[in-house]
């Protein structure tokens, strides 16, 4: 109504960004209900990027924490309305807000709803349109197979202006008549806390946050000694065995107060993992615990869910089979059956805004979406990533290689916090590049060992390892430590391209 009063008009687009909260949730759902096009906006964007976009944007009204509308060039975009998102500003707090009843205009499944800013991990940002039909469709078509129901308590810690948080916990939740409990940072011990007073039943996250999950699992145990371990382990094959091969569930009982409570994972129902390649030994172990772990796939293209392992018959080194209504297909593949995956459903997106060049690129007037990634798919129709298009590394012979795939092989590795793989040019003229690993230690590691000569030499050791399961093609030939974090997406992927332009070699 206080939007309606404020001259917003059916179409209007209107930004709202600011940590994860219930007021965030509620400008969103006003907007949207008022018949205006919601921008959510990434709030820990440097103050110049955020302007550019809201300016790109065309908004007339600007939701935010008030740390954020203090900012010198706010003011300069020109906007109608600025409302705080937190009180005690001298902004007017959202929830202050007042107005008479006043009537909207008739809104069409068709009709924009969104527009999500995704930079990828190329850098280069684009506006996905998505209409009130490809978010309610996907949020509806996502439940299958997982009983989501009012009981249910989902857990909101990745940020939610990103399309996965958006609507895989926040709407997937007020579809289900499900609880949303808001997480505040991404701090381990804050969110197992969390985890635990709200009862979280559905919880999702990104690799990242399992592997650290699973390995301090697996480093606990492993403290209580060898003796200790190996009957655990016994235990956790015994659980999994029974879990796959004949739907029995024996790991709460087994391992809820020795193990799951230990990490807030007792109330746990199911956990999804989306957002990038999860080790299938991650997946795996969740599964061997007693917990329902699902691993899916999509873009914020595609609204974003387009696969998801059912729970009652996963593969774990699957992101799953496509939901009720997607079609995909895997084009030009190589020997391998690898090719470039392609998606079409009600999920896909609109195209991008005011960029029809770009939309044109990926998007076919018969509506299939090219995803820019590569896999294949098995006769049962779960589908297997291999990795992005772009950043494919060619090899001497020939060979393609895919960096998401060797970076798999190091999510256990404690010692490393990040790594990228990136090529490096070996031979110009003949195109031939070589792997090189970028790796910045963890912070455990580094207060251990502060030695620069021998994290190089531990950390070659590592990819050494590694190396001897891989075929001559796929080695690493090129190892660089380095002293700083490397730069991440909102949902902690690494801007891949970032780090090819800051340590570019010489003679690339």
């Amino acid at each position: 109504n206080w939007l309606l009063s404020k001259g917003l008009k059916k179409g209007d687009n209107v930004i709202v960004s600011g940590s994860n909260s219930p007021e965030w949730a509620a400008v969103y759902l006003g907007v949207l209900y008022a018949g205006g096009v919601i921008v959510p906006l990434d709030h820990a964007l440097v103050e110049k990027d955020f302007i550019t976009l809201a300016k790109f944007s065309d908004a007339i009204m600007l939701f935010a924490d008030s740390s954020r509308l203090k900012e010198k060039g706010i003011e300069a975009l020109g906007l109608k309305e600025y409302v705080a998102l937190d009180e005690g500003s001298e902004w007017t707090y959202v929830f202050d807000l007042k107005a008479d009843e006043v009537k909207a205009e008739k809104i069409e499944s068709k009709d924009l709803a969104a527009i999500l800013f995704t930079s990828g991990t190329t850098g280069i940002p684009k506006g996905v349109m998505l209409s009130h039909l490809n978010i309610v469709a996907d949020a509806w078509l996502a439940q299958s197979n997982m009983n989501i129901s009012e009981n249910d308590v989902f857990y909101a810690i990745l940020p939610i202006h990103h399309a996965y948080t958006m609507l895989a916990v926040f709407i997937e939740a007020l579809a289900s008549g499900s609880k949303v409990v808001f997480g505040k940072k991404l701090i381990v011990s804050q969110m197992l806390r969390e985890l635990k007073e709200g009862q979280v039943t559905m919880f999702l996250g990104v690799p990242m946050l399992f592997n650290k999950l699973y390995a301090g699992i697996l480093a606990g145990v492993k403290k209580k000694g060898g003796a200790a371990y190996s009957l655990v382990k016994g235990m956790m094959g015994l659980s999994g065995f029974l879990k796959k091969g004949m739907g029995i569930n024996i790991g709460k009982k087994m391992f809820g107060n020795m193990i799951l409570d230990q990490v807030s994972l007792k109330d746990n129902r199911i956990c999804i993992c989306g957002g990038g390649a999860l080790p299938a030994s991650t997946f795996k172990g969740f599964n061997q615990l007693g917990i329902d772990f699902v691993v899916g796939y999509g873009l914020t293209e595609t609204s974003p869910i387009t696969h998801l392992n059912p729970i009652y018959a996963y593969k774990e080194d699957s992101v799953g089979k496509a939901i009720a209504g997607v079609e995909c297909k895997v084009v030009d593949p190589d020997s391998s059956g690898n090719g470039v995956i392609y998606i079409k459903g009600p999920m896909v997106m609109q195209g991008y805004y005011k960029n029809p060049e770009a939309t044109k690129e990926v998007l076919s007037d018969d509506g299939w979406l090219n995803t820019g990634d590569v896999g294949h798919i098995d006769k049962d129709n779960y589908l297997y990533l291999t990795g992005r298009a772009k950043s494919v590394i060619v090899s001497e012979g020939g060979k393609n290689v895919f960096p998401e795939e060797l970076e798999d092989k190091f999510q256990l590795y404690t010692d490393i916090e990040q790594i990228c793989i990136i090529g490096y040019m070996v031979d110009k003229k003949m195109k031939i590049e070589g792997i090189r690993a970028i790796i910045y230690p963890s912070d455990e590691y580094r207060k251990r060992e502060g030695d620069v000569l021998k994290q190089q030499k531990h950390f070659e050791q590592i990819i050494s390892e590694v190396n001897k399961d891989l075929p001559p093609y796929k080695k690493i030939s090129m190892v660089t430590v380095v002293s700083e974090p490397l730069e991440m997406t909102s949902t902690k992927k690494i801007k891949r391209f970032e780090v090819q332009k800051k340590y570019k070699l010489e003679n690339d």
